[in-house]
């Protein structure tokens, strides 16, 4: 693809992002999201066959882009606590850093677009990780349950705790020390 076009397809994406999350899904029409990222609504059918192709692209962009930052710097050798470890703080860093994207993805689950996801194109990126949670079970370092309750015990902590509303909601301020004590009760909640 080139440049511009690529250009043109991010900006479809972030516009998707910015007015599902201001407006919803329902209200954010073709023309409205064309017109947030500066293009025609024709130029939004040359990436994609209609807005739910849209809605599920946009998704598994974002998806994708946080299998990657989960694992930056990701060192298999490391013991398996380290790279959970690893692997929270900076899935913390993604959220805080990106909460738009974040918003956008909690709401998409949560939606019936959801079941029009390929869900094996998107696990796929994230076997490195499953592949360690999975070595914990057979280790009996981590409870031989489900991986999507030990992803639900190590993960869904964070989207309060990089919220930044929570945050002073709370009138709390997340610094290192609050950051590991949160790991460290995740941790106890999956361990054996």
């Amino acid at each position: 693809m080139r440049t511009k076009d690529e250009q043109k397809r991010q900006a479809l994406f972030k516009a998707t992002v910015k007015l599902v999350n201001e407006i919803g899904f329902a209200a954010s029409s073709v023309s409205k999201i064309a017109r947030e990222a500066g293009v025609s609504p024709s130029t939004l059918y040359v990436f994609f066959e209609n807005k739910e192709d849209l809605l599920v692209s946009t998704y598994v962009e974002l998806k994708l882009g946080l299998a990657g930052a989960l694992l930056e710097g990701f060192d298999r050798s490391l013991p398996i606590r380290d790279i959970i470890k690893n692997v929270w703080y900076c899935v913390f860093e993604y959220i805080s850093n990106n909460r738009e994207a974040y918003d956008y993805m909690e709401q998409f689950s949560n939606s019936p677009y959801s079941s029009l996801v390929d869900k094996n194109l998107i696990e796929k990126e994230y076997t490195p990780f499953i592949n360690v949670i999975n070595a914990g079970i057979r280790q009996k370092i981590i409870k031989d349950v489900d991986i999507f309750i030990i992803a639900a015990f190590i993960f869904k902590p964070l989207s309060q705790l990089a919220n930044p509303r929570f945050c002073l909601d709370m009138d709390m301020e997340m610094d290192e020390q609050k950051l590991e004590l949160a790991f460290d009760m995740a941790w106890d909640a999956i361990k054996l």
